[in-house]
């Protein structure tokens, strides 16, 4: 892990894309990293291609020194550098008897971040001490690092308030740690109250005043943090920190994935090892899987529906050239376009989704009619295929073939409902169907009704179709549309089902869960036997 044996596989130097995911980010709400997740999503960091990893405060905590301990022995980081993050040395004392400076040496970190006050009324308030007595913890702390062969940069906290409260001295700070040999001063923007003009002033003014090599690090309260990094790198800077999926405390900070996705595409610059950015969106969800939130459908670049297009109008100009609705390729990030079957689908859009599950439409205008009419009468009756691609393709088959073609054909389903005697409730469902010119009743039992219903309709099939032993359910969904149809309710079931290779998402809509759940589940089934290469009607 040392920096010369990675220096050749690492982006030069020009351009600094820093991440602190690790410890930033892992201040968010709702996230709480063990040893092993943070080690894990290091390892997807460096993948990705990122030059910087701040893995967290050794010293401060147990679980980042132990953090750094099994990196050393456990992470073979080819892009990235390992940051450990501190603080300059307290007030009064010496670095060179600093314990967390000393701690900070012995994380074996070719690279340290200091965290230093660049707001007059922190200093005073805060740390207690004077202005100058701040200046002089600066430049102690980095002299002391920069001895002993570690890399340093220095985060000034609240450098934008700072900034507009006392210029003076907050250019004294970031003058002082560039003289004391700081590889980078990063201005920080720690309550995230700025908009995109005015950091890009004040970066300006600070790189001509002081000469020193800027950093951004922005958080995400306006929601400009993304805005505010790249209005930095407008001004000069050349170092921006950034957290996977925006993650961080409050609303969050800068999101490494549209910062990296401008960088590389809008900025043209070089700042990811050749070929990591359509690596983009598998990491994105796959850091998300680690912290355990559900990856945002909607994030730029990355988002499940960041290319997705469901208007009829978008879908007739994306079928002449797909660039007139889209930024990029998506395939540059690792994502791919998509069309949303609704029932503002039109002709085009339908042609388009067809084209996607690979059926050719263009030649047949009556059939992409009548499919659009079908969409079009079961949106209205409460179905939705934008989640459910799986039902989609089933209805498209069958408007193909002229009729509905499946492996089973119901006879009728029945489900109960009980409390049994220990007071633990019971769920018991039997099927009555036809498979193979053959008819089958079968029961089962489950923690819920549609999951009885589920077993009841695995025990019937599966010794006729083996496949289905791989097949299991994910996810489950209900909706009740309250007041769609005039006094009564509708209820409308999304069902993801999986092989163990690929997931699809089913719907069912009746007047019941129970109903609505069956078709979803019947939907399930058909669609997961063709994608186990079986004919329904073979």
């Amino acid at each position: 892990m040392t920096e010369a044996s990675n220096a050749s596989s690492r982006p030069n130097d020009e351009f600094h894309v820093f991440d602190t995911t690790l410890r930033d980010g892992a201040q968010r709400e709702g996230i709480n990293l063990s040893v092993a997740d943070k080690l894990t999503i290091a390892r997807h960091l460096d993948e990705f291609g990122v030059g910087f990893i701040e893995g967290g405060w050794p010293g401060a905590n147990p679980r980042d020194t132990e953090f750094f301990a099994r990196a050393a022995a456990e992470l073979d980081l080819r892009h990235a550098q390992l940051v450990a993050f501190g603080a300059t040395r307290r007030a009064g004392g010496k670095a060179a008897d600093d314990p967390q400076l000393a701690a900070l040496v012995n994380s074996g970190a070719p690279v340290v971040t200091l965290v230093a006050k660049s707001h007059d009324r922190h200093v005073e308030l805060a740390l207690r001490t004077t202005l100058d007595e701040n200046l002089e913890m600066v430049r102690d702390s980095v002299e002391h690092l920069k001895a002993l062969g570690r890399r340093v940069f220095i985060d000034c906290e609240h450098f934008f308030d700072g900034y507009q409260a006392n210029r003076d001295y907050a250019l004294a700070v970031v003058r002082t740690a560039h003289e004391a040999g700081a590889d980078v001063v990063v201005l920080c923007d720690t309550n995230g109250g700025m908009l995109p003009g005015g950091v890009r002033e004040i970066v300006a003014d600070v790189i001509a005043e002081t000469g020193a090599r800027l950093g951004i690090h922005a958080q995400d309260d306006t929601g400009c943090a993304v805005a505010n990094t790249l209005a930095a790198v407008d001004a000069g800077a050349t170092h921006v920190q950034c957290t996977a999926n925006g993650y961080g405390e409050r609303v969050g900070n800068a999101n490494l994935f549209p910062v990296v996705g401008a960088l590389e595409l809008k900025y043209d610059r070089r700042v990811l090892p050749a070929g990591k950015l359509a690596e983009m969106t598998r990491i994105s969800h796959a850091i998300a899987e680690v912290v355990n939130l559900a990856p945002s459908t909607h994030q730029p670049y990355v988002g499940f529906s960041a290319f997705a297009h469901k208007a009829g109008l978008h879908a007739s100009a994306i079928k002449v050239d797909p660039d007139l609705y889209q930024h990029i390729d998506p395939e540059l990030v690792g994502n791919t376009m998509r069309m949303l079957v609704s029932d503002m689908a039109g002709r085009a859009s339908i042609e388009l989704k067809g084209k996607e599950l690979g059926y050719d439409l263009s030649a047949d205008r009556d059939l992409v009619g009548r499919v659009v009419a079908k969409v079009k009468e079961q949106e209205n009756l409460g179905f939705t295929y934008e989640a459910a691609d799986a039902s989609f393709e089933l209805l498209l088959r069958d408007e193909v073939r002229g009729a509905k073609v499946r492996f089973f054909t119901l006879e009728s389903w029945r489900t109960i409902s009980e409390q049994l005697a220990d007071g633990t409730p019971g769920n018991e469902a039997t099927v009555k169907l036809w498979a193979q010119g053959e008819r089958r009743i079968a029961t089962g039992e489950g923690n819920g009704p549609v999951h009885a219903l589920d077993q009841a309709l695995r025990t019937a099939l599966e010794h006729i179709y083996p496949p289905l032993a791989k097949m299991e359910l994910v996810d489950y969904k209900v909706r009740i549309m309250e007041g769609a149809h005039g006094t009564s309710s509708r209820t409308r079931v999304l069902i993801e089902s999986t092989d163990g290779v690929a997931t699809w998402s089913t719907v069912g809509v009746a007047d019941n869960v129970i109903g609505a759940s069956w078709l979803a589940l019947e939907d399930a089934y058909t669609y997961g036997l063709i994608r186990a290469g079986l004919d329904p009607e073979g």
